[in-house]
């Protein structure tokens, strides 16, 4: 798949000739991906994905494509880490919170810079992403809901951020104390069963949109 049609004859005389490969013009972000690979699942999905991009396509595939099993992207070494971080690791935050409600995601090998021309100013890494049954039976959209309150003010207590959700001070202290999570508590040490049992407890059946 390529945006950019002046790549195409480059893409058709390096692999056109190999019948399991079909060259296609498509902007992967904009991608109907039902109607390009139809409902069967075992496709794996491998990108070197351009920066700017990387987040969107990568949810758009988890979110959009179940057929999609698989991901191996090449994506810059900060938004690799995103993806993949687990709870209290720096790059942790919603995108990674998103990513484990669907997948399990890893940094399987860096990439340096030295290997691109002209070369990048960022370094770059392997992610794999394997597709998995939601852990958390949840309300969605108040899991999306919860998520992106918290991480939107991240150095701050989940106390707060149950504040901004509409619940009262001892309301707030309560659905804390019932997860067994303190009032200062702060979004990047909780994990995806920690969001969903506040998500489950502050915003039951919801029906709030989901964050994108």
């Amino acid at each position: 798949m390529e945006v950019d049609p002046r790549l195409v004859p480059a893409l058709e005389e390096s692999v056109g000739g190999i019948d399991a490969v079909r060259v296609m013009v498509v902007d992967a972000t904009r991608a109907d991906w039902r109607s390009l690979l139809g409902e069967d699942p075992g496709w794996i999905a491998v990108a070197n994905l351009p920066y700017n991009v990387a987040v969107p396509v990568v949810m758009k595939l988890l979110e959009e494509a179940p057929m999609v099993d698989r991901l191996l992207v090449m994506v810059q070494r900060e938004v690799g880490e995103r993806l993949a971080a687990p709870p209290g690791h720096p790059r942790y935050g919603a995108v990674s919170v998103r990513v484990a409600y669907r997948a399990e995601a890893r940094v399987i090998r860096p990439v340096t810079r030295s290997v691109f021309w002209p070369e990048p100013n960022v370094d770059s890494v392997l992610v794999s992403i394997v597709r998995r049954p939601p852990p958390a039976d949840v309300d969605q959209a108040a899991l999306w809901r919860t998520i992106e309150v918290s991480f939107s003010q991240r150095r701050k207590s989940m106390r707060g951020a149950l504040r901004r959700l509409g619940l009262g001070p001892a309301e707030a202290e309560a659905v804390l104390a019932a997860c067994g999570l303190a009032p200062l508590s702060r979004p990047e040490q909780l994990s995806l069963s920690d969001f969903a049992c506040i998500a489950d407890r502050a915003l039951p059946s919801s029906g709030a949109a989901p964050a994108r």
